[in-house]
This record gives structure tokens, sequence and C-alpha cells, in this order.
């Protein structure tokens, strides 16, 4: 029971740490100024059903909108596009019992202990925003956030909300001098 329980508390330890990798990147152009946008109009967006495009077309909007940029339906000072993909990651662990002559072994140096290897799969979603100027078609800003997904629509909803809250914490960057 005792090696179950430790077992547990490894498990967990590595799922917060697998957590903890969630990562947001951001760059933008430095010669552009942002403070001559104020609007902005959806170019594509596209993950991996209808409902997240929604999902993720709302997060954004409420974003750009608490930033005072307003979304029209086309001519805005940028084009958004967003992207979304998921994939599996797995990570292997094994767990040595020690018994056999006291402490962890390897099998064969001097005891008769036993491992246990497990493969955890879980998905990880990236979520990509990127900014155009409508007029040169070139890339202005772009926003990268990846993370582990849970089972539940309802978590992973509110985890898109957060990272893509998180995505525009420092936007519209500022000018460099």
């Amino acid at each position: 029971m005792r090696v179950q329980a430790r077992w547990t508390l490894l498990s967990i330890a590595l799922l917060a740490a697998v957590a903890a990798w969630a990562s947001i990147t951001t760059d933008y152009d430095h010669s552009v100024s942002f403070a001559n946008f104020k609007t902005y109009s959806w170019g594509k967006v596209e993950t991996a059903n209808s409902l997240w495009d929604e999902r993720v077309k709302s997060a954004v909007d409420s974003a750009l909108t608490a930033k005072g940029w307003n979304q029209v339906a086309s001519g805005g000072d940028v084009i958004v596009n967003a992207f979304g993909k998921t994939k599996s990651e797995h990570t292997i662990d094994t767990f040595y019992d020690g018994f056999g002559g006291g402490g962890w072994r390897w099998r064969g140096f001097g005891g008769f202990g036993e491992s246990t290897t497990t493969v955890d799969t879980y998905q990880v979603g990236t979520l990509v925003v990127d900014m155009f100027d409508p007029n040169s078609k070139n890339l202005i800003w772009r926003g990268v956030a990846s993370d582990t997904l849970s089972g539940s629509p309802e978590k992973n909803t509110k985890k898109l909300d957060g990272e893509v809250h998180k995505l525009f914490e420092h936007f519209p960057p500022s000018p460099k001098r």
C-alpha cells in the first residue's frame, strides 16, 4: 500500500509539472505602430471543430474589446487569423520498488527488485493568433499559447479564455524607442 501511495504522489507531481509547461509567447513587427490601429476584421479561424472556432473567436473578441479595439465586418485596421491544433504527448515513468538489499537498485545488481513502467498520454493544445496588415499582407503580431487539455470541454473553455487573456496581457506592444 505504501508503494501505491508513493506512486500516486509521483503521478500527481508529474501532472503538475506538465501543467507548468504551459507556454505563452508573443512577437511583433517592431517597425509597426499599433497606436494607429483600433479596428480588426476576422480572416480565417481553423480549429478541430466549428464549436471551437466560435469559442476562439469569442475569447479573442473579448480580449481585444478589453483593449479598446472594435470588430468590423470588413476593412479593419488589421486582419486576425486564429489556428488551433491538438496533439497527443506521452510520458514514460518507471518506479523501482527497491526490494532485495535496500535502496533503489537496478535489477541484477544485488537484489530482486521489480520495476513498474507506465505510459501516460495527454493532449496538448496550441492556439496561434496572427494579425496582418490588410494592405501589405505582412504579419505584424503573433501570439502562441500551448497547454495541456483536460477531458472536459467546460474546463478547456475556461482554460482557453485564460490563455487568450494572457496572450493579450501586454497588447498592444509599446513602440520601441
